[in-house]
């Protein structure tokens, strides 16, 4: 079944679906500057399969591509950060304390 994310300007979030279905999303808040990711959620019926994961990866891959700064409000971007310190270049240095980075 195919994966893809995309993300839903009209409601501030990045949407993961599994074929047609919605399995998840990511609320952020966005100026020109940085983007505030604030909730993600996986649908229970898709837990376990990574897909917070890939969320996670493509939302912040976008937001290196638009050179914005990250702040990682919600816990499952911020643990997911801790883990892949590739990512952490994203949070002002500035910030990265007051995620515990």
């Amino acid at each position: 079944m195919e994966t893809r994310v995309i993300d839903n300007t009209d409601k501030s979030r990045y949407e993961i679906f599994e074929g047609e279905e919605l399995a998840g999303f990511a609320d952020y808040r966005r100026t020109p500057a940085q983007i505030a990711f604030t909730h993600t959620e996986i649908g229970e019926a898709f837990g376990g399969r990574g897909l917070a994961g890939k969320l996670a990866r493509t939302a912040l891959d976008a937001a290196r591509a638009d050179n914005l700064s990250v702040l990682p409000y919600c816990p499952f971007f911020r643990g997911w950060i801790a883990k892949h310190p590739d990512y952490l270049d994203l949070v002002p240095e500035d910030k990265r304390s007051k995620f515990d980075l």
